[in-house]
């Protein structure tokens, strides 16, 4: 059968999973009358709930006597670890463009990526039948992009479509039919070349590793696209690292292709497919699997280094041990251990005593999806502030620096410029209108700048900004940036919250909790009005006498309390803060919880 191999890339929230739900429906993936869900890539639960692809799949289709394998790749540049290996197994790329928001950061990120490998991009313009939707100014856009990212003259002649990716339809012309997807079908397998590796398939087997996996039944599962030869079920084959030493000999007991939604298993992998293997005990991802008579290691794309680092630790505050029942060091750090195997883009080192791990990735959000999937693993930990990675190049201090794209009504646009361009070290690059009354403005800005400013720009722009970002380079370090003003209420007696106590202490800010809730010494329970810390008493009760006025007490009517999401959590606290993270609830605490031990430590600091 003919081959294609074709990433889909886009930023977030631009339509790519939904366009491959209709890809799979119009081309007979699916029996008539098969109930599949809503986004059916997205099969993992955070990614339903969140609404954003965090991990790369594969998925196939049939049309017209011609099998294209298709990659939906995350958007989000947290997860570009996954991107800059799955782009190694394509032979082309479609570029999905909101026709109303035109080109984001993200979209710049991954595209970047595909043009330095040369590959030739489709463009789509999707949700060109939404009101505000300008298809000529997005495609006049998505060119100058192309320009500025030193595209060639082949990548810059794109063939373009206009689609709506909801409504299952692509045209060449914007006021064309709009019947079904034949248009795009018909793109791909014209302008996407087939697999180069067709024509090796007399040479030895060669495959390299892009994705691990496992399963309950075979164990470790590797994911590649085979770059010369054929394998059949029950060879011997070898696993080479990067630099070409033999890590293993193992026997292939299970070789799996992408047919549709599922996978299906096959006795032989031929050249230019793409495959998961079973019968390996250690290799991993970015290693080449290979017969026994191959010496050299196939190429591996280098992988952006990290440029944030969250420290985790063991949950050591009076609570506990009460919801999770992972909480030793030693299973935390076999976690850690199993999530760097997985994605590259992750770090994981022991910090001195061995009690917590330095964990270092490429955003707060990636950060964010791996807590959040370990606390419903079971896992109690405690999260440090996250910090920036620096770097030293000629004896200079360097630091990460992100371009910042903002889309924000006309009138708050004055406010987050002054955040921006002011304490927070930002430099403003462009500033133009978008149109419904929108600015957009791009700006360079230190990651360390960024950090916690998430909360508050949605403050500035009463929830209607939206706001971009992806790492752009290195650049010397900009100075002191101050970071949160204001202290925090500190609750001084272990117990029960009581509302008369919180009542009287909402004069002193926002509180964190409500009434009847646990709390301890050296637990946050709220933000004070003022730039210090100030501890309280959450559980002093009114005092009953024997003295009976006519009337009676006043009914106790509480603020709603500040309920933080984690990622909001993480970017709020203060270097002496940490997150404590359980299956149940997320609270903030002192990193010091006896009183006596926390003044020792701020006078020393002083």
């Amino acid at each position: 059968m003919d081959l294609r191999n074709i990433a889909i890339i886009a930023h977030v929230d631009h339509g790519k999973t939904t366009l491959v739900d209709e890809l799979l429906k119009q081309s007979g993936a699916f029996r008539a009358g098969q109930a599949v869900a809503e986004r059916a890539l997205d099969s993992n639960d955070l990614e339903r709930e969140r609404g954003i692809t965090i991990l790369a799949k594969c998925t196939s289709v049939e049309w017209k006597g011609t099998r294209i394998n298709i990659v939906d790749t995350p958007g989000h540049a947290d997860f570009g670890g996954e991107v800059e290996r799955i782009l190694s197994m394509v032979d082309g790329v479609c570029l999905l463009v909101d026709a109303a928001e035109g080109p984001m950061p993200q979209t710049k990120f991954v595209t970047s990526k595909a043009l330095a490998l040369g590959l030739r991009p489709i463009v789509v313009l999707n949700k060109v039948d939404k009101p505000d939707a300008e298809p000529d100014r997005a495609l006049d856009e998505v060119f100058d992009l192309f320009a500025a990212l030193d595209a060639n003259e082949d990548q810059l002649d794109f063939p373009h479509l206009y689609a709506s990716g909801r409504s299952g339809w692509a045209d060449a012309e914007l006021d064309g039919p709009r019947a079904d997807l034949a248009a795009l079908f018909e793109l791909i397998t014209r302008h996407v070349p087939p697999p180069k590796q067709i024509a090796r398939e007399d040479q030895p087997f060669r495959m390299l590793a892009t994705t691990l996996g496992s399963d309950p039944f075979v164990g470790r599962e590797l994911t590649g696209r085979v770059e010369s030869g054929t394998l059949k079920v029950g060879a011997t084959v070898q696993a080479l690292s990067r630099i070409g030493q033999k890590i293993e000999q193992f026997r292939v007991t299970r070789i799996q292709a992408f047919r549709g939604l599922a996978q299906q298993e096959i006795e032989v992998a031929q050249a230019g497919d793409i495959v998961s293997l079973a019968g390996m005990a250690k290799a991993t991802v970015a290693d080449t699997i290979a017969a026994l008579a191959v010496d050299e290691p196939l190429p591996a794309q280098p992988i952006d280094p990290p440029t944030i680092s969250v420290t985790f630790g063991i949950n050591d505050s009076p609570l506990a041990g009460r919801d999770g029942k992972k909480v030793q060091s030693r299973v935390i750090r076999e976690r850690l251990m199993k999530e760097a195997e997985q994605n590259v883009a992750i770090r994981v080192s022991d910090t001195p005593g061995g009690e917590a791990f330095e964990v270092a990735g490429r955003g707060e959000l990636q950060m964010g999806v791996l807590i959040e999937n370990m606390r419903r693993e079971g896992f109690e930990l405690s999260i440090s502030r996250p910090q920036v990675i620096f770097r030293e190049e000629e004896g200079a201090r360097m630091e990460p620096i992100e371009e910042v794209t903002i889309d924000v009504d006309d009138d708050y646009s004055g406010a987050v410029i002054e955040k921006l361009t002011g304490a927070r070290k930002g430099e403003l690059l462009e500033m133009r209108p978008a149109g419904a009354g929108k600015t957009r403005i791009v700006a360079h800005v230190p990651a360390r700048g960024l950090i916690g400013y998430h909360g508050e720009f949605l403050t500035d722009t009463r929830g209607t900004g939206v706001l971009n970002r992806v790492f752009h380079g290195w650049a010397p370090f900009k100075g002191a940036i101050p970071g949160r003003r204001a202290g925090v209420l500190i609750s001084m007696e272990d117990g029960t919250s009581v509302a008369y106590a919180l009542f009287n202490l909402e004069d002193r800010g926002r509180l964190f909790i409500g009434a009847q809730e646990q709390v301890y010494q050296g637990m946050v329970i709220g933000e004070h009005s003022r730039d210090n810390d100030l501890e309280v008493n959450p559980l002093k009760g009114k005092k009953l006498t024997n003295v009976r006025a006519s009337g009676k007490d006043d009914a106790v009517v509480l603020t709603p309390p500040v309920r933080f999401s984690l990622e909001e959590a993480i970017a709020y606290i203060d270097d002496d803060e940490l997150v404590e993270v359980t299956p149940g609830a997320i609270r903030l605490r002192k990193r010091y919880l006896d009183p006596h031990e926390r003044k020792r430590k701020a006078r020393a600091e002083a």
